[in-house]
């Protein structure tokens, strides 16, 4: 969507800052033994109290209140009774709405002894998305956010995983326009003021080849290796964008 009214970009805050209680709420709970769908509840408990609706149930029936996805999957993962263990990569995926709008973050969680590798493939990701702040303004072309993401990624010699990216948001989960995460020739939209926007770096310590798993939600790396995921929805300006779910 594009805000061409202040109540709009009120409401949109609004559900951004229910993400962010959301998201923090799930990584307090983050810790050895406890299971995906223990996770999504605490999540879940949250979003109720603040009379906010899973915006992924909503638009696409999913079966669960929130993504939650661990190590090679890299998103769209259905909570479950599966057990979060020391050094696995949980990744917090969080889609409300409320009153009408809808906003979306993620982050990737290191549970206990992870890795350095790991870690600096969680690292990577937050750094890519700081980097795509500075083309994510009003001018620039939605190719040239992937561009800077995926520079930042291989120069970390890690992968992008193609098959996913960001994309516009407001009224429902996914608007137009499409925000990939590499330098996309086809993703020529330019970036206006107002527009309503995800960007969010979705990347592999491998290839970062992909598959839909069997359950038909879950994509997972095709050769195993993990993945992390770092998203904010934001409002594109002239200048610094106005990030919705961040603190």
């Amino acid at each position: 969507m594009s805000i061409t009214d202040p109540k709009e970009l009120e409401g949109m805050r609004a559900a951004g800052v229910i993400v962010r209680k959301m998201i923090e709420a799930m990584k307090q709970a983050v810790r050895p033994g406890v299971t995906t769908a223990e996770l999504d509840e605490v999540g879940a408990e949250v979003m109720r109290q603040h009379g906010a609706k899973s915006a992924p149930q909503m638009v696409y029936q999913f079966p669960g209140t929130n993504c939650i996805s661990l190590n090679d999957e890299a998103v769209h993962g259905i909570p479950g009774e599966r057990v979060v263990q020391d050094g696995d990569l949980v990744k917090l995926d969080v889609t409300i709405e409320k009153d009408g709008f809808m906003a979306d973050a993620a982050v990737t969680v290191a549970v206990g002894e992870v890795p350095e590798a790991s870690r600096r493939l969680i690292e990577c990701a937050e750094r890519a998305f700081e980097k795509a702040m500075l083309v994510a303004r009003a001018g620039f072309r939605a190719s040239e956010i992937g561009r800077v993401v995926e520079r930042e990624v291989r120069r970390n010699g890690f992968s992008v995983i193609r098959d996913l990216g960001g994309h516009g948001i407001g009224r429902t989960i996914h608007e137009e326009p499409r925000i990939p995460n590499y330098a996309d020739p086809g993703a020529n939209a330019i970036l206006t003021e107002g527009l309503v926007i995800t960007v969010e770096p979705i990347i592999a310590a491998g290839s970062g080849r992909a598959f839909l798993a069997k359950d038909g939600w879950t994509v997972r790396t095709a050769d195993g290796r993990p993945s992390a995921h770092y998203e904010h929805t934001l409002v594109i300006t002239k200048g610094e964008p106005i990030l919705l779910t961040a603190a």
